[in-house]
């Protein structure tokens, strides 16, 4: 009998990615697990239009919403994908047959390479060449790491490789896409600069000018971002201002005397509330009504 399979994918105002990538996992998953973070616009409906059993959850970062979701999900094994990421048939039909073996998958865990589009385009340097992403595993064995931004999900156990590739659709070329990329620029600065204030950083007059200019240089000629055309000035660009922008808020927060958090998922500020949608939260009987306890 085949293992069952849940697919998890967390959401915040994607009802312009969310479509794809629910096509992208269509025929493989005996479970699609919408986690939301009580989103404005037509994510939820887009959801359960397709099946996808949809919970409610406030978002404070990735690692900790990722880690209050994989529980809730039905099945044994779990794939994580982002409303921004898109499943190649191939993965699929890998993922499928691997499932599909009498004796099951072998290793507790999978890693796959993701490729990086960014403006149209599949970038090839800048650093955002193809990267190995572990995003199948046993949900009892997998776990993100505690921090903010940019955490990988760590399997206690045997990892194995996937020869499909996952594609991240980091940035698509449009007004649209521009507008909710900076958006995320604001939430990832914002909660980097309160893990800085978290961990006790300083912010020195050198950080905001030696950081920067290293970042871009490493990423335009040390990383052969300069072969990458637009987007590879554009990530440049983006990397060394989001160096300055990090230690600014960093800056913000010592003035302003708050007390220091000691725990990465306490005393963050939420995503609806950096969006400036903190009256969007909806009541305690309507997110009652779409979540369900969590696994032991």
């Amino acid at each position: 009998m085949a293992a069952k399979l849940s697919v998890l994918i967390p959401v915040f105002n994607e009802e312009e990615n969310l479509p794809e990538c629910l096509a992208s996992v269509q025929g493989l998953a005996d479970e699609i697990l919408v986690v939301d973070s009580f989103s404005t616009d037509k994510t939820v409906a887009i959801a359960e239009a397709a099946g996808a059993r949809v919970l409610q959850h406030e978002y404070v970062n990735s690692a900790a919403q990722k880690n209050w979701s994989i529980p809730q999900c039905a099945h044994d094994w779990v794939f994580i994908i982002d409303a921004d990421e898109r499943m190649t048939p191939e993965l699929r039909d890998e993922i499928k047959a691997l499932l599909a073996r009498p004796e099951g998958p072998d290793r507790d865990g999978y890693f796959m390479v993701r490729r990086n589009y960014f403006l149209g385009g599949e970038v090839r340097h800048s650093g955002w060449a193809s990267n190995d992403v572990q995003r199948l595993f046993r949900r009892e064995k997998g776990r993100y790491a505690e921090r903010e931004v940019h955490a990988d999900v760590e399997v206690q156990g045997s990892s194995g490789r996937l020869k499909g590739k996952l594609d991240h659709i980091t940035l698509p070329p449009t007004i649209a896409g521009l507008n909710r990329y900076f958006q995320r620029f604001n939430r990832y600065t914002t909660q980097a600069a309160e893990r800085y204030y978290r961990e006790g950083r300083k912010a020195y007059p050198w950080n905001f000018v030696l950081h920067p200019a290293w970042e871009f240089f490493r990423v335009y000629f040390v990383r052969l971002g300069i072969l990458d055309g637009i987007p590879g000035l554009t990530i440049a660009a983006v990397s060394s201002f989001t160096r300055f922008v990090r230690y600014l808020k960093l800056y913000a927060l010592i003035r302003s005397n708050k007390p220091r958090h000691q725990a990465y998922d306490a005393g963050t500020t939420t995503a609806r509330e950096i969006d400036g949608v903190k009256d969007a939260h909806r009541s305690d009987d309507s997110q009652a009504a779409r979540a369900e306890p969590v696994r032991p």
